[in-house]
């Protein structure tokens, strides 16, 4: 019997995010099911779940894939608890909303601005005076960051000699710099991972732009001052004989501990001001999934709305 895709819960209602490493996964029936050699079988609620998290050493069969593309789950090929991201596959409802939604704030400069804005005012404890401009704000944030490196420097008792690396000659820099590019390559990882299952897109960034990683990189860096930088302190005091695993297991294990995936979702919503009020308002399709799609046509265009048949091959 053919499944209505758009009877699935919607995302605020789902499960949000199941991680699974060392297990194969497989279908069973109509449902999916994680083989691991110790724990032995567990069924997985697919209809119910946004994102499966696949870490190091799980294989997953055909079948079990689409089982999960059926059941609109989006499955996600990473590193340990989500810290390196590889991959993606086909997603959540086959809405587009907040990508939509990102879109339009991301072209209209008015609202780029507005992200911008609630983007460097989320790293501050305090609201910013709405009239600065925004090279006074970016000037505040220099200093705010200099400052949480001092004080990082002066916690731990590490000397702190400035941000200096070089992509090129990963050993020039010192033991300091190469933990912070380690660590924040981690955070890169996990915020992929949560852009792309919310429906955003990785690659129209706010502050940064014009590369594929532009939003990952503005949206890891609400993050490096309270988690990478002591993260990277931390460890090159304990003087570890292997710095970078060391470091990759320290993030590993607080991105875990926080919840850092669940908390980026809600932070991306907010940021974005994106809202389900707002989804419910321009999508009708949610209302009634029975419906063809409508086809865009301009303003001034006199048939009012164009339906597509789903055959997208005319």
């Amino acid at each position: 019997m053919p499944q209505d895709l758009h009877e699935l819960p919607k995302i605020r209602d789902s499960l949000s995010f199941l991680y699974l490493e060392h297990c194969i996964i497989d279908q069973k029936l109509q449902a999916v099911e994680a083989i691991d050699a110790d724990k032995g079988r567990t069924l997985i609620p697919v209809a119910a779940l946004t994102t499966l998290i696949l870490g190091p050493g799980t294989s997953i069969t055909h079948a079990a894939i689409k089982t999960l593309a059926a059941n609109g789950c989006l499955v996600m090929w990473c590193g340990e608890e989500g810290i390196r991201y590889y991959a993606h596959g086909q997603g959540e409802t086959r809405r587009s909303l907040r990508l939509i939604h990102q879109a339009w704030k991301c072209s209209i400069p008015s609202e780029h601005m507005r992200v911008v804005m609630n983007m460097y005012g989320y790293r501050f404890y305090e609201p910013l005076s709405p009239n600065l401009s925004l090279s006074q704000v970016r000037g505040l944030e220099g200093v705010r960051v200099r400052n949480a490196y001092k004080a990082a420097s002066q916690k731990f008792g590490i000397p702190w000699h400035g941000r200096k690396y070089d992509s090129k000659d990963w050993a020039k820099a010192d033991s300091l710099n190469r933990a912070l590019s380690t660590a924040n390559a981690c955070l890169n990882g996990i915020c992929h991972s949560a852009i792309v299952s919310a429906g955003y897109s990785p690659g129209l960034g706010f502050i940064h732009v014009g590369k594929q990683l532009s939003f990952v990189y503005d949206i890891a860096d609400l993050y490096k001052v309270e988690i990478t930088i002591p993260i990277a302190f931390q460890t090159v005091l304990e003087t570890p004989t292997k710095l970078e695993s060391d470091v990759r297991h320290k993030c590993r294990d607080i991105f875990k501990d926080r919840k850092l995936l669940d908390r980026i979702i809600l932070d991306l919503d907010k940021i974005l001001e994106f809202s389900d009020d707002w989804n419910e308002e321009i999508d009708p399709l949610e209302q009634n999934g029975s419906i063809p799609e409508v086809l865009w046509s301009p303003e001034n265009d006199p048939i009012k709305c164009e339906i597509s048949d789903g055959d997208h091959n005319t």
